[in-house]
């Protein structure tokens, strides 16, 4: 049984290896955590102990949640039940009794049968429904939702009330690891502490613990405290983000990405552009033009062990960024192109991080112009693009 369990897992594309898969069977041999008071492990047992041998990255918990429950449960991805459900539509007014003679009338589905009119129902229903025997809702024979009744159906939302539930859909916990996907705050943290440095600075204030022992052993038992600088990520940070026009759409990620970067970054300077960097970059975007920092000044204050981000769309008019004047909103004397050799070459570790999908980049000439000046250094804005980024920026 479990022999097929580790095929499923390798066919779901998760890196679990024989010895992985050894020491989960010595884990259950053992009882590490142990047979319940009936003497039976739960499947949450195994759920857990499996995901914690198996899993060596949180990105692919996801993953592994989809195959353990394609595996024991036997759902087939029918479609994507990953998707959103007004909470309205789960709201539960009153408690329905069904008498034992209408209990019996009710239709019990096999399992095949279920999921695939469970994806008709999300594909159909537009709006909340109560006490029904059809659509996804509450108090009803419907057998999806939850707070009615149905000899064998799948609870959406709420507790549960009959026990007779095939499987609890929750919106899975970790769905957002998947390195596919779009992130979010905390993602981009996991991501970005690949690019780490760590060193000791500032004032003496934090315990050693292990020099505090050994010192007040060697001291006779009298208590020797010794203290070091605190440890910091060292790395060195200097961003650039695109704002306004199409970079609009793309506000709410980027502005994760900058909340996650100034938390995890000590040593951060970041800059605004518009479309492509020019003869000035600003930090306030309400004063723009009135306090503007010279590009030129950029390249002379930051040393080179700063690491260059550059975070934008890169759609533009390729006139923006290969002729003089190309800026829509003013007269630019050098090209943008010219100011992004500068930048690359005064920082040798640089990258340039687009929110739009790899999907489209091949059809805008704007961004395969950009790909050329950075070196094909380009990576989109999910969990897999921004691990490539830090570990390019690591090297």
């Amino acid at each position: 049984m479990l022999i097929d369990f580790f095929y499923t897992l390798r066919s779901a594309k998760l890196p679990v290896s024989v010895k992985e898969f050894l020491t989960l069977l010595e884990a259950l041999q053992a009882d590490v955590v142990g047979p319940q008071s009936e003497g039976a492990w739960t499947l949450d047992d195994f759920y857990h102990l499996s995901r914690t041998v198996l899993v060596k990255d949180e990105k692919h918990f996801d993953k592994f949640d989809r195959a353990f429950s394609a595996y024991f449960k036997g759902v087939e991805l029918l479609t994507d039940f990953s998707q959103d459900l007004p909470a309205d539509w789960l709201r539960k007014l009153l408690d329905r009794e069904l008498s034992p003679e209408q209990k019996a009338a009710i239709e019990k589905m096999g399992w095949d049968e279920l999921m695939e009119t469970l994806k008709k129902r999300l594909e159909e229903q537009k709006e909340r429904h109560e006490g029904g025997s059809k659509w996804i809702g509450t108090n009803g024979t419907s057998p999806f939702g939850h707070g009615g009744y149905n000899p064998q159906g799948v609870r959406i939302g709420g507790p549960g009330k009959n026990k007779s539930t095939v499987k609890v859909w929750e919106q899975r916990a970790y769905r957002d690891y998947d390195d596919t996907q779009e992130l979010g705050t905390r993602n981009i943290k996991v991501a970005l502490r690949r690019l780490r440095k760590f060193a000791r600075q500032g004032a003496a204030d934090e315990l050693d613990l292990d020099d505090t022992i050994h010192s007040t052993a060697a001291n006779a038992g009298y208590l020797d405290i010794k203290m070091v600088p605190e440890r910091r990520n060292n790395v060195k940070l200097l961003l650039l983000m695109d704002v306004g026009g199409t970079m609009d759409e793309h506000v709410g990620r980027v502005e994760e990405l900058f909340s996650a970067v100034r938390s995890e970054f000590k040593h951060l300077e970041f800059y605004y552009f518009h479309n492509c960097v020019y003869d000035f970059v600003w930090k306030n975007n309400r004063r723009r033009f009135a306090e503007k920092f010279e590009t030129h000044d950029i390249l002379r204050k930051y040393n080179r062990d700063y690491k260059l981000i550059f975070v934008g769309d890169a759609t533009m008019s390729p006139y923006e960024i290969l002729h003089p004047g190309g800026s829509v909103e003013y007269n630019n004397e050098e090209p943008g192109a010219e100011w992004l050799q500068r930048l690359t070459h005064a920082f040798p570790k640089y990258a340039w991080i687009n929110p739009e999908p790899p999907g489209v980049w091949q059809y805008r000439q704007s961004i395969a112009v950009i790909q050329q000046l950075m070196s094909n250094r380009m990576y989109p804005l999910t969990l897999k693009g921004l691990e490539e980024t830090m570990r390019l920026l690591s090297k």
